[in-house]
């Protein structure tokens, strides 16, 4: 079965849109029981809940007394969009994951498809375990496999396991509970009605992206054989200015993609469908330890499709950090600062046509009473205002100015051709001389399906070895994927895949009174630096507005009865989340799967780090706390939420004695002590992440790095890395423009080194 995401547009403009998304794998991934047993933790997560009178299944619904139950249904008519009747609510506190085929299918893709093999196995041994009286003694405390303990019984089990001394345990717990939130609410059929989150941003009009014309190939054994000047592997902020570049130079220019591009008539997706289609591993790899996710875009654009709008300029301290301490001298000169100003001119960078949402403005004005420093983020829309929440799952309006809309298309202009759906499989070198120069890349490449879409397998795909042959090869496939590709090739630096930084983040939440439909306007337009540099080394944490997107903003909530996470999910409408993010001093690796070739992480957040991230939360929560939030939620499992009366979040007295006492309020203190005395270490704290660097880092010497100064890799010829994967270390903000002016950096010198066919240099 062919799940499909329809995409509705704003009425009366085009016609809805289908993406299709690839057909689940087969069931037999599991056995029944395991299948069982897996189902029964998702339903103990996310329960069914009845009044205990017409309760018909008390093993596997949640059963509460009439007044429980009226006062929990009143709870949510207060919350949802409009006025809807207690059978709307009926239905929605009466979901569980386990009758949705959806669902299950999701779940099922989730696992099979987007989960290493040894993370599966362990999954699968675990799950096998909870269904024979022996192994469920041993995890449950009870011989009664765990599917046949009441409900009741199962919440308390998940609670023992999120208390538990065994770290494998927390982690158990943790992964299960975030999947649960997470899938449950992207194939809910009541919450998206209840909650009010739109499919289509308000007042947003649809634009037009680039026809872009991709070269297509017929089936055929025998290899296609394809020749050009330069061939791009990865059509992301690195590869496309790069492409744009070196195209305007006058070179044959080839940039080739895994992924495939959507027009603007599929954006944005369903979370579901752009989770799966726009984003790589289904939208989030785990590092080993379970301890952190990992989301990078992996759709035409690459991370400049779907990511924030965030345009920040690389630092003074970062800049000094990589010139003076680690040799790299050009990134204080001017010539730096022109690559900097020159990519932000061409993507209309500008902090001037800003309109704050809700969020963005808490964070602002709670800085300011705060006493912290805070400022717009400039965004890269053209210099146009941007009202929209909605462009981490494809811009609708096409204004964002990433790759797809500011960089290839003038690639293409000046000649640059296209492949989308090439996986390349490794660089291919020369070595006839002695010395490795790269001549190429070799990579198979699998057709849309006849109806244009990309699921589905043969023979309604085609599929056909494709060999580019080049004078030089830029490899821009992001710090997870660049490395793995150098290391498939055969490159045997020692540096390839190490340096891995994250910027890991934790989440607060702050839910309001007021209705602040948090996915309205632009997702991160502020920033607070007070605690960047906590170390006096420019490491620290910076606070930032979050995507509020339903399934990614209440996965991680510190949530542990299934109820009270149902009635915090209609109060969606009502939060706000924001994160602490560290520059990580301290950093892990990426290397292949050795059964898939796939990636793997390996990273802990370190406890120095950790502190840096624990104390931009405190400072969140109070930023949430001045700006009047009646409950603050925290990711970290120890910490309680702090829920404040409803008469301490009015608009306080201006009679002197009933001042306000502010964040000094003693049981905020108290709380905030809690926060404080929080360890959020894993595997128990979880940790997101949605940047990546430093796998394949820039160096002055062969033996501290892997790329030279000008982006080649050390020990060959012609062959560049250009993406976030050279950078000497942590960037410490959003990454884009650093990306995009270190690649103008090397793509110009590449353009200047290569001599037209007349003798006369290629110059830009």
């Amino acid at each position: 079965m062919t799940l499909l995401a329809v995409i509705p547009p704003k009425a009366g403009s085009h016609a809805p849109i289908a993406v299709a998304l690839p057909d689940p794998p087969a069931s037999e991934a599991f056995t029944e029981g395991q299948w069982t047993s897996l189902l029964a933790i998702m339903d103990t997560v996310v329960p069914s809940v009845r009044r205990d009178a017409v309760a018909t299944d008390k093993i596997n619904q949640h059963a509460i007394s009439d007044v429980e139950y009226a006062k929990a249904a009143e709870h949510l008519q207060g919350n949802v969009s409009q006025a809807s009747g207690t059978a709307a609510l009926d239905a929605y506190l009466e979901e569980r994951p386990s009758d949705n085929p959806q669902f299950c299918e999701l779940l099922m893709r989730t696992l099979v498809v987007f989960t290493s093999e040894t993370a599966r196995k362990r999954l699968s041994l675990v799950l096998s375990a909870l269904d024979t009286r022996v192994g469920s003694l041993i995890l449950t405390g009870s011989p009664t496999p765990f599917t046949q303990q009441p409900l009741a019984v199962r919440e308390l089990i998940l609670q023992r396991w999120r208390l538990s001394y065994i770290p494998a345990l927390n982690g158990f717990y943790k992964q299960m509970t975030v999947a649960a939130k997470n899938l449950w609410i992207k194939t809910s059929p009541s919450f998206y009605h209840l909650s009010g989150f739109p499919q289509f941003p308000p007042e947003m009009e649809r634009g037009k992206l680039f026809p872009y014309e991709f070269l297509k190939f017929t089936a055929n054994p025998e290899p296609e054989v394809i020749e050009t000047d330069i061939v791009v592997v990865g059509s992301g902020c690195g590869g496309g200015v790069c492409a744009k570049n070196l195209a305007e130079a006058g070179l044959q220019v080839l940039v080739v993609d895994r992924a495939y591009f959507y027009p603007t008539e599929t954006f944005p997706m369903s979370e579901e469908a752009g989770m799966v289609n726009m984003f790589d591993n289904g939208g989030s790899t785990f590092s080993d330890d379970g301890s952190i996710a990992v989301v990078s875009g992996s759709t035409w654009g690459g991370g400049g499709t779907v990511n924030w709008s965030a345009a920040l300029q690389t630092q003074g301290f970062v800049r000094k950090e990589w010139a003076q301490d680690r040799g790299l001298t050009f990134f204080e000169t001017s010539e730096f600062q022109n690559c900097l100003d020159r990519v932000c001119y061409q993507m209309g960078v500008s902090a001037e046509h800003i309109r704050h949402n809700h969020g963005n403005n808490v964070l602002l004005d709670g800085a300011r009473k705060m006493g912290y420093a805070g400022k717009a983020v400039p965004q890269n829309t053209g210099n146009k205002e941007h009202y929209c929440g909605h462009c981490s799952l494809g811009c609708a309006a096409a204004e964002k100015q990433g790759p797809t809309v500011a960089w290839l298309p003038d690639a293409a202009r000046a000649g640059a051709k296209f492949i989308e759906g090439f996986t390349a499989h490794h660089v291919l070198f020369d070595e006839s001389s002695g010395q490795k120069t790269a001549v190429g890349v070799e990579g198979t490449w699998v057709s849309r399906n006849s109806r244009g879409g990309v699921d589905g397998q043969e023979p309604d795909r085609t599929v056909r070895k494709v060999i580019v042959k080049a004078k030089k090869v830029i490899v821009s496939c992001g710090a997870l994927w660049s490395p793995i590709l150098l290391l498939q090739s055969g490159l045997k630096n020692r540096h390839i895949g190490r340096n891995l930084y994250l910027h890991p983040v934790n989440i607060i939440s702050g839910l309001f009174k007021e209705d602040v439909r948090p996915w309205e306007g632009g997702i991160l337009t502020s920033v607070v630096s007070s605690f960047e540099d906590l170390d006096g080394h420019g490491h620290g944490a910076k606070l930032e507005a979050m995507l509020m997107i339903p399934s990614l903003a209440m996965s991680m909530s510190n949530v542990t009865v299934g109820l009270d996470f149902k009635k915090l999910a209609l109060k969606f409408r009502h939060t706000n989340s924001w994160i602490s993010l560290a520059r990580d001093r301290d950093s892990g690796r990426v290397y292949p799967d050795p059964n898939t070739g796939g990636i793997r992480i390996e990273y802990t957040p370190s406890a120095f780090d950790r502190q840096h991230i624990l104390t931009g939360c405190v400072a969140l929560a109070k930023i949430a706390y001045t700006e009047g939030a009646i409950e603050i939620h925290t990711s970290i499992p120890s910490v309680a939420p702090f829920i404040r009366n409803a008469d301490e979040a009015s608009i306080p007295s201006t009679k002197p004695e009933e001042i306000d006492p502010g964040v000094s309020d003693p049981r905020f203190q108290a709380w905030l002590k809690e926060l404080w005395r929080a360890d959020n270490k894993p595997p128990g704290a979880g940790f997101a992440s949605a940047h990546q660097m430093g796998t394949n880092r820039m160096s002055i010497r062969e033996s501290d790095g892997v790329v030279d100064p000008k982006g080649k890799v050390w020990g060959t010829e012609g062959l560049y890395v250009s993406d976030a994967s050279v950078f000497p270390s942590a960037s410490g903000v959003n990454p884009m423009v650093t990306i995009m002016a270190i690649s103008d950096w090397i793509s110009r010198n590449m353009s200047n080194e290569l001599r037209s066919a007349d003798g006369k240099l290629a110059r830009l």
